[in-house]
């Protein structure tokens, strides 16, 4: 029933952070939509929009594994509001500078390093913390797919409001919408009503919780799996999204509403797939639609990249959001899924690391490419390493099936005598 894809809301806490969040993402993404515009008005150089990507997301990679011993460790709950109230001083920040015109692209630089150093912590946080609102255990993988429907109807929203703030009054506004938006998920936080949170005992602190995390991420062939699988197409396909502004602006001859319109094609798809996957009621099958998803999403992007028209573009975003979203959402599910509450933090580190970690290198690589084969190239050559990885993966289910089955079997998911696999 389609009315299941939503049981998760039943979970009182879970639906107060639902709703609140909802209004705080949407704000998120139109920040990072006007950031994109207004590095590359300031600079109209692709390489300093590859550094500001990189500057702004190089936290997840350095810092995230080590924050996974701290989040297993401290009360979530807490955390999250001090990294929400955080996140809105940093939007209120660049929002005064952008209004005022005094914005530099070192204020931008030292502001989105503060960003990223903040969502090191936040988004592990926030995905472990889901357990802790949710009134029933098997609700967990809907959940998880509903956080991402939420995400993906705001990558649909956002970017094309942003498209219409940045057109009428500029970017400062987008920023400053983004600041107020924290308060959403503020309050929809002080409003719950939670435990006393379970800490781990003290043997997992420091070096030792640290490699009790590796050995639980890597040593685990399906999370190693999916891990890998991720961290490449993020370092690979991701860094289309920084290119954006270049396609909107210089190959499709649009303004700030081109680009708002690319980045809603995007959430459609990504919302489909959401809805899609929170309408299941089982992991089994899964895996396999994450490898065809990764095939699917590099092989919309090698579409995207030598489009020259809005309207064939349009569609090819929309299906490279549906892929992305199976795979982001499928590998997120998977890995919570295998993974044992007591290095749960620590394994959701390594994932947000592999995620939003490998990103800042795409950028880097991608805006380096676009400088020196131009940005179709640099995005169409990023589409086929996807659509290999997602092969790869797939030539190797049987593998990864066989290692999953008995997880699956002591969890209750799959029963005993059955033979099929994840």
């Amino acid at each position: 029933m389609f009315s299941d894809a939503f049981r998760a809301l039943r979970s009182r806490n879970f639906r107060l952070f639902f709703f609140g969040q909802g209004v705080s993402m949407i704000g998120t993404w139109m920040q990072q939509v006007a950031m994109g515009w207004l590095v590359y008005r300031l600079t109209h150089s692709m390489m300093t929009l590859g550094v500001v990507g990189f500057v702004t997301r190089c936290p997840s990679f350095f810092v995230t594994p080590f924050t996974g011993v701290l989040v297993d460790r401290v009360d979530r709950y807490r955390a999250l509001l001090i990294t929400q109230v955080l996140s809105l001083v940093q939007a209120s920040i660049l929002a005064g500078l952008v209004l005022s015109g005094h914005a530099q692209i070192w204020h931008l630089m030292v502001l989105g390093f503060g960003l990223g150093l903040i969502n090191a912590f936040d988004v592990p946080i926030r995905q472990t913390f889901v357990i802790e609102m949710i009134d029933r255990r098997e609700d967990l993988s809907n959940a998880i797919a509903l956080n991402s429907t939420l995400n993906t109807a705001a990558r649909l929203v956002g970017p094309v409001v942003a498209g219409g703030v940045i057109y009428a009054l500029g970017e400062g506004w987008c920023f400053s919408l983004n600041a107020i938006s924290f308060i959403a998920v503020l309050a929809s936080l002080l409003m719950m009503r939670l435990p006393q949170t379970r800490r781990v005992s003290a043997h997992s602190k420091g070096r030792k919780g640290f490699k009790e995390g590796l050995k639980a991420s890597f040593g685990s062939l399906p999370i190693r799996s999916l891990l890998l699988l991720l961290a490449l197409s993020s370092l690979a396909g991701m860094p289309y999204q920084t290119l954006m502004p270049v396609f909107a602006s210089d190959l499709l001859h649009g303004g700030p509403h081109t680009l708002g319109f690319l980045g809603g094609a995007v959430g459609l798809g990504s919302l489909c797939a959401a809805l899609y996957l929170a309408s299941r009621r089982t992991v089994l099958g899964l895996a396999w639609r994450v490898g065809a998803a990764s095939v699917l999403f590099g092989a919309a992007l090698a579409g995207f990249a030598v489009s020259r028209s809005l309207w064939f573009s349009l569609p090819l975003l929309t299906v490279a959001g549906f892929g992305m979203m199976i795979q982001l959402t499928g590998c997120n599910t998977l890995v919570q899924t295998l993974v044992d509450d007591e290095h749960r933090g620590r394994v959701m580190s390594f994932h947000t690391m592999a995620f939003l970690g490998t990103v800042p290198f795409g950028n880097l690589l991608g805006g380096w490419l676009a400088d020196r084969l131009g940005p179709q190239n640099a995005v169409l050559l990023g589409g086929a390493v996807c659509c290999l990885s997602g092969i790869y993966f797939l030539l190797r289910l049987n593998v990864f099936r066989h290692h999953v089955r008995p997880i699956y079997q002591a969890k209750g998911i799959l029963p005993a005598a059955e033979a099929s696999g994840a």
